[in-house]
C-alpha cells in the first residue's frame, strides 16, 4: 500500500521536526549483515539494528493454534529471543521513530507484524520500507515513499504456517502409532518425497531393452587430393546382434555415396535471468552446489549489498540495470553483441520480489567473501548480462548416406558457430551427465563418392528413467507448483535431515557388452566391458520413506496429491491479494482432514512394509523383512507366546525391503562374525544403526566404504583398529583437570571445544594449544554451550524467510493450553 496525499500518514509530515530532535531514528532488519551494510548509506541520525530473524513463534508444545477460535495462533518469545527482544524494546522506546525494514516477500511482512505487535508500535504510524537491493539509492527511495504493514501478506505467511503446523502435528503422532516412532510428516515435504518414491519405482520397474548402434568413419578427397575422414551413425538402431552382422556383411563391398546435404543458420536465445528455482538449478549442475549452499551464498550476497533480493520468481529487470547491461555489453564488445530483452513473469501468482536475481553494480565483476560467494556472484554476473546480448547464430548441417538397407541411413551432423552472441560470455549448463564432442564435417554435396574406412557396431542399452537430484527436482516442485521460492531449499534439506532421502554418489556395476567389427571383409564378434549405472549426486530415498509414502498415500489421498498442494499454493496467494480469509481457508481444510486423522488411528493396521522372503532351510522358520523399531530388518521366525523368540538383523544401506532376496536376507544373519584375536581380545564384525564396525576391547571402530563385513579379514581389521587409535591420538589438543568433560581437539574444520555434548567454535587465528581453562570457559559462556545439549559450533541459524514445515516436539495431540504467557494475534 503506497500512501496518497489524502491518506498520508502523520510520520511523513513529522520527518522535517525530527532533523532538529537529540532523538534517533530506529531502522529494524532481519540480519546483523544486512544492519552493517545499510548502515553505511544512512546518516548518523539513523541506528539500524537486526531482529535476528523472527522474534516469536508458534507455541511449541501442543498445536500452538487455538482451533476453537477461528484458528488463531498462538505466539510466544522463545528464550533465545527475549534478550533480544528487551533490546530491541530499550531502542525503540528512545527512538524517536522505527522504520521497520524487513523482506518484501511474506516472510519478511510477518516479521515487520511481529516486531510491531511486540515493540507495541503504532501500525498507522509506523513506517514500513521495502527494497529489492541494498544499495544507498534504493534504501533512500526506500525511505521516502514508506508504506503500511501489508496485512494480507501477514495473513499469507500465518495461513501457511498455521497449516503446515496443523498438518504437521496432526499426522506424525499417526505415524508414530501405525509406522515406525519418531518419524514426521509435513504437507510440502511429504509430497516431495512421493515425487522421490514413485522415481525410484520407476527405476526399480524398469526393464533395461539391449540394442545394437552402429556407426562408420568414411574417407572423402577434396580435389587436391587431400583426404578427410568423419563419422556417421546409422537409423535406426538393430534390436539384435544377428540383424546388426548381417547388415555388416553387407557393407563389406557396398558402395557409398553422399545422398543428401542440409545446411541452416538457426538462432540461439540467451536464458533469461535468474529466479529462485533456476539460481539453485544451474548453480547445482555447473557448480556442484547444494540448494542450501547456494541459497547461503546468495543470502550473504544480498545483505552486502551485491545482488538484489534472492527470493524471488520475477524474470523481469528493472530500467537501470537494463541501462547498465548495455552500457557495459557495447562498451566491451560492440554494438552488435547487445540485445534489449525484457522477460515477462510466466509463473502465475508470483508472490516474491519484482525484479531477477541481478547484480546491482554492472562494475563489479567479482564480489563476495568466499569461493563459493564469489562463484555464485559470477554466475549472477554472467547470467544477467547475457540475458541482454544478441542471439547466436549457428550453422547446422547434417549428411545423409545411404547404405545396403533400404529402410536405414548413415547420417553425420555438426554444428558451426556462425556468430557467438550471448555464447561469448554464458552458456548454461544442462542436466545431461553424457558428454558432447564436437563433430567438424568435410565441404561434399550430394552424388559425392565415399569409401567406408571402418563400420562398428555396439551393444546398447535403453536408459532407465533418471533419479533426481537437487537441481531436477527443484525443477519439478516449482513445474508442478508445489512450495515456492523460499520453500524449495529448506524443503530438500528436511527430508534428509528426517532420513526420508539420502544424497550420495553410487558407483556403477561392471557389464559386459556385445561388439561387431568389420574387418578385412569379414565381421568379427567381440566383447568388451564397461562401467554403467554410477549415479552422482543423486537423492534416494529410504525404505521407511517408501512405507510412509505408501500408508499416507492410502490413509491421505487427498494431503499427498499433488494437485491439491499445488493448489493450497494459489490459495495463499488469494490470501495475500485479499481475495480470499485465510480462517477459512484454514477451516474449510481442517474438518475433513481432522476425521480422516481420527478414522485412521481407530481402523487401520500398523503398517510396516512386511514382506515375506521364504522359509529358512535351516529351521523351516519363516523369513521376512520389514521397518522395525530402528529400520529397515530381516526377521527369521515369528513372535509367540511358547515358542523360541525371533532372530533379527538390520538391513545394508545398498539393500531396499521390496528388491531383497531370500539369499540376501539370511546372509544378514551371518553377523556378527569372530575373525580372530587381538592383543588376546576378540576381534568380531557386525553391523548396527550407523553401518557395518568392529568390536574389539569394548571399543567399536566403524568399516570403511570398501570393507565388506562379511568377507573382511582379521588382519584387515586390525588395520583399522590400529588406525582408529592413531586417529584418536592426533585429535586430542588438550585436556583440563579442572573439568574432564571440557577438551580441545581436532576436528574436520579444525581445532573446537568440546564442552559434554556441546561443540563449541575457537575463533580464527587462535593458538588453541595455548588456550588456558579461563578461556576455554569464556568461549563456552559467549556461545551458550550447555554441556547436557548438543550444540555444533558449525550450525548456523537458519534464514528468517527459509522456514520448513513444522515439526511436533512433543508426542501430545491435545487440544492446546491456555497460557498467560502467550500473545494471540488479533483477529484481521
Amino acid at each position: 500500500m503506497r500512501f496518497s496525499s489524502r491518506n498520508r500518514p502523520p510520520f511523513l509530515s513529522k520527518l522535517q521536526q525530527m532533523a532538529n530532535s537529540s532523538k534517533y531514528q530506529l531502522v529494524i532488519v532481519e540480519s546483523p549483515t544486512k544492519a552493517k551494510t545499510i548502515g553505511q548509506f544512512l546518516g548518523p541520525d539513523f541506528v539500524v539494528t537486526s531482529s535476528e530473524g523472527h522474534i516469536r513463534d508458534l507455541q511449541k508444545n501442543n498445536f500452538g493454534v487455538d482451533i476453537e477460535h477461528d484458528f488463531n495462533p498462538i505466539y510466544v518469545i522463545p528464550d533465545e529471543k527475549k534478550a533480544k527482544v528487551e533490546e530491541l524494546k530499550k531502542l525503540a522506546k528512545k527512538a524517536q521513530q522505527v522504520w521497520l525494514a524487513s523482506d518484501e516477500d511474506r516472510e519478511g511482512e510477518a516479521i515487520s507484524w511481529h516486531l510491531a505487535e511486540v515493540l507495541e508500535l503504532d501500525e498507522a504510524n509506523t513506517p514500513r520500507i521495502v527494497f529489492h537491493e541494498i544499495t544507498k539509492n534504493a534504501i533512500l527511495n526506500a525511505i521516502k515513499s514508506p508504506r503500511r504493514i501489508d496485512m494480507n501478506l501477514v495473513d499469507a505467511q500465518q495461513a501457511r504456517r498455521v497449516l503446515d503446523r496443523l498438518v504437521g502435528f496432526e499426522l506424525s503422532p499417526v505415524l508414530w502409532h501405525k509406522v515406525m516412532p519418531k518419524l514426521s510428516a509435513g504437507r510440502v515435504q511429504s509430497v516431495a518425497v512421493r515425487l522421490l518414491v514413485d522415481r525410484e519405482r520407476e527405476v526399480i520397474a524398469f526393464n533395461a531393452k539391449s540394442n545394437f548402434s552402429t556407426a562408420a568413419t568414411f574417407n572423402i578427397k577434396d580435389p587436391s587430393g587431400k583426404e578427410f575422414s568423419f563419422k556417421a551413425e546409422l537409423k535406426p538402431r538393430f534390436d539384435n546382434i544377428d540383424d546388426a552382422e548381417a547388415f555388416m556383411k553387407s557393407c563389406a563391398s557396398a558402395q557409398f555415396s553422399v545422398t543428401k546435404v542440409d545446411s541452416k543458420v538457426a538462432s540461439r536465445h540467451a536464458a533469461p535471468p535468474f529466479t529462485t528455482s533456476t539460481l539453485q538449478q544451474e548453480a547445482g549442475r555447473s557448480l556442484g552446489f547444494s540448494v542450501k549452499q547456494t541459497m547461503q551464498a546468495a543470502q550473504r550476497l544480498y545483505e552486502a549489498g551485491f545482488i538484489t533480493y534472492m527470493r524471488t520468481d520475477s524474470v523481469n529487470l528493472s530500467e537501470m540495470a537494463l541501462d547498465a547491461a548495455q552500457d557495459y555489453i557495447t562498451t566491451q564488445w560492440g554494438a552488435n553483441y547487445h540485445n534489449r530483452h525484457q522477460y515477462t513473469t510466466k509463473s502465475k501468482g508470483a508472490q516474491e520480489a519484482h525484479e531477477a536475481i541481478r547484480p546491482t553494480n554492472f562494475a563489479n565483476l567479482t564480489a563476495g567473501q568466499t569461493a563459493q560467494e564469489q562463484k555464485v556472484y559470477s554466475l549472477i554476473w554472467r547470467r544477467t548480462v547475457a540475458s541482454q546480448m544478441a542471439d547466436a547464430k549457428i550453422e547446422q548441417t547434417s549428411i545423409s548416406i545411404a547404405s545396403p538397407d533400404p529402410n536405414r541411413d548413415f547420417a553425420a551432423s555438426a554444428e558451426v558457430v556462425v556468430f557467438d552472441g550471448f555464447m561469448k560470455l554464458y552458456i548454461e549448463a544442462t542436466d545431461d551427465d553424457a558428454e558432447t564432442s564436437k563433430t567438424v564435417l568435410p565441404s561434399v554435396k550430394a552424388g559425392d563418392p565415399l569409401s567406408l574406412a571402418n563400420l562398428f557396431s555396439r551393444e546398447r542399452w535403453t536408459q532407465r528413467p533418471p533419479r533426481y537430484n537437487e537441481a531436477t527436482l527443484v525443477s519439478e516442485l516449482e513445474k508442478r507448483g508445489i512450495g515456492r521460492p523460499s520453500t524449495y531449499a529448506p524443503t530438500i534439506s528436511t527430508i534428509q535431515d528426517r532420513g526420508y532421502v539420502v544424497k550420495e554418489t553410487r558407483e556403477g556395476q561392471s557389464r559386459v557388452y556385445r561388439t561387431l567389427s568389420l574387418t578385412d571383409g569379414s565381421v568379427v564378434r567381440g566383447e568388451a566391458t564397461e562401467t554403467a549405472g554410477t549415479e552422482r549426486n543423486k537423492l534416494f530415498p529410504t525404505d521407511v520413506a517408501m512405507v510412509v509414502t505408501d500408508f499416507l498415500l492410502r490413509q491421505f489421498t487427498n494431503v499427498m496429491d499433488y494437485d491439491f498442494t499445488a493448489n493450497v499454493e494459489k490459495q495463499f496467494d488469494e490470501v495475500a491479494e485479499g481475495e480470499l480469509k485465510w480462517n477459512k481457508m484454514i477451516a474449510d481444510f481442517y474438518a475433513p482432514f481432522h476425521h480422516q486423522v481420527d478414522l485412521t488411528m481407530e481402523q487401520s493396521q500398523k503398517n510396516t512394509g512386511e514382506r515375506q522372503l521364504g522359509t529358512d532351510p535351516k529351521t523351516g522358520e519363516p523369513v521376512s523383512v520389514r521397518i522395525g523399531r530402528f529400520g529397515p530388518m530381516a526377521q527369521i521366525g515369528e513372535t509367540t507366546d511358547d515358542g523360541p523368540k525371533p532372530r533379527f538383523a538390520s538391513l545394508r544401506k545398498d539393500q531396499h525391503i521390496e528388491t531383497i532376496t531370500l539369499e540376501q536376507a539370511l546372509r544378514l544373519f551371518d553377523l556378527p562374525r569372530n575373525v580372530g584375536q587381538f592383543e588376546d581380545k576378540e576381534v568380531v564384525i557386525s553391523t548396527g544403526r550407523f553401518g557395518p564396525y568392529v568390536r574389539h576391547d569394548g571399543k567399536f571402530v566403524s568399516l570403511k566404504k570398501e570393507d565388506d563385513p562379511y568377507t573382511i579379514t582379521l588382519e584387515q581389521a586390525i588395520e583399522r583398529i590400529v588406525q582408529k587409535r592413531e586417529d584418536d591420538k592426533n585429535k586430542l589438543i588438550k585436556e583440563f583437570p579442572e573439568n574432564a568433560d571440557l577438551k580441545i581437539l581436532n576436528g574436520r574444520w579444525g581445532p573446537y571445544i568440546a564442552y559434554g555434548k556441546a561443540n563449541v567454535k575457537i575463533p580464527k587465528g587462535t593458538d588453541a594449544a595455548a588456550l588456558s581453562y579461563d578461556d576455554c570457559m569464556k568461549l563456552c559462556v559467549e556461545q551458550d554451550a550447555d554441556p547436557t545439549k548438543k550444540k555444533s559450533r558449525f550450525a548456523k541459524a537458519s534464514s528468517a524467510s527459509q522456514q520448513a514445515d513444522s515439526e511436533p516436539k512433543t508426542k501430545s495431540a491435545a487440544k492446546p493450553s491456555k497460557s498467560t504467557a502467550t500473545h494471540k494475534t488479533k483477529k484481521s
